[in-house]
């Protein structure tokens, strides 16, 4: 085969991934509605412009397309074989997504009703956090899946396990994170204070990310997985005071966090952003150095 021929080969692979990925991405936007069969998208969407619930929403996609991702990458065996593993593993994400969000309105938000705080309320704050563990676990689910486990049974147990114990240190990170605060986010957060969110979101995609990073190398063993994901999640939670604390004093020079947040009139959305940036960029440095 020439080198042309190599080229035209590759990339009419690449147009039958590119359209296997948007199919599973479809099915992915009806299983949101079956999840969620009280919520009329399109109305708020463009009729009520709902931006609470456009924020979730997009949220829930960005979790999808790393969820989706996850079972795209790897070297290619078979396009048969290649496509056959998109569809599998790829609903098998959008199952495991969506009932993220579940878990995510019973376990981790579990003070308030988060569809009435986000369709009927329009709470932003909400909103921000509920798109947080969205992509937190899209983030965990491409961790899962990524992995090499073996054979396909092997793979789809070992993914399922994978996001199961993902999931348990979400609920944990988001007590760890109530812990070291000074005020109980779901009380502010409930009060449409957008900028606890924002913070609370951060700490959330953190942990996802160090997660995924713990559990997308090539299976081993339990033991091993085990110990290296538990160390770096342990540097993980570790590091949220210690970034609060830095964030407080360099990145925000003469003011205070917690008063920015919840002491003033109009919550500062802004010093928000900048903890929810230190979380987020800390799981980065600490992927990149372990």
């Amino acid at each position: 085969m020439s080198d042309f021929q190599e080229i035209l080969h590759e990339l009419a692979n690449a147009g039958v991934y590119l359209a296997s990925a948007f199919i599973i991405f479809f099915i992915g936007r009806l299983l949101f509605q079956l999840f969620s069969p009280k919520v009329n998208v399109k109305a708020e969407l463009v009729e009520k412009d709902n931006f609470a619930f456009s924020v979730s929403y997009v949220g829930y996609f960005i979790g999808l397309l790393m969820a989706i991702g996850s079972a795209i990458i790897g070297p290619s065996i078979d396009l048969i074989k290649d496509v056959e593993d998109i569809f599998i593993y790829g609903i098998l994400a959008i199952i495991l997504l969506n009932l993220s969000r579940i878990i995510n309105d019973k376990l981790i938000l579990n003070k308030f009703s988060s569809r009435k705080e986000i369709i009927e309320d329009r709470n932003t704050g909400t909103g921000v956090v509920e798109a947080a563990n969205s992509i937190a676990s899209g983030l965990i689910i491409f961790g899962a899946i990524s992995g090499d486990s073996g054979d396909e049974m092997s793979g789809i147990l070992s993914a399922l396990s994978f996001w199961a114990i993902g999931q348990v240190l979400l609920i944990i990170t988001a007590k760890v994170y109530n812990m070291i605060i000074s005020f109980d986010v779901h009380d502010y957060i409930e009060k449409d204070n957008v900028a606890v969110g924002i913070g609370f979101a951060g700490a959330l995609i953190a942990l996802g990310n160090i997660i995924q990073f713990g559990i997308a190398d090539d299976f081993e063993s339990w033991d091993i997985t085990a110990l290296r994901l538990g160390s770096e999640v342990l540097i993980g939670l570790l590091m949220l005071p210690i970034v609060r604390f830095l964030a407080d004093k360099i990145l925000l020079p003469g003011r205070n966090l917690t008063d920015e947040l919840i002491n003033q009139e109009k919550p500062n959305n802004g010093a928000a952003l900048i903890e929810a940036f230190s979380y987020i960029g800390g799981s980065i440095l600490i992927t990149w150095c372990i």
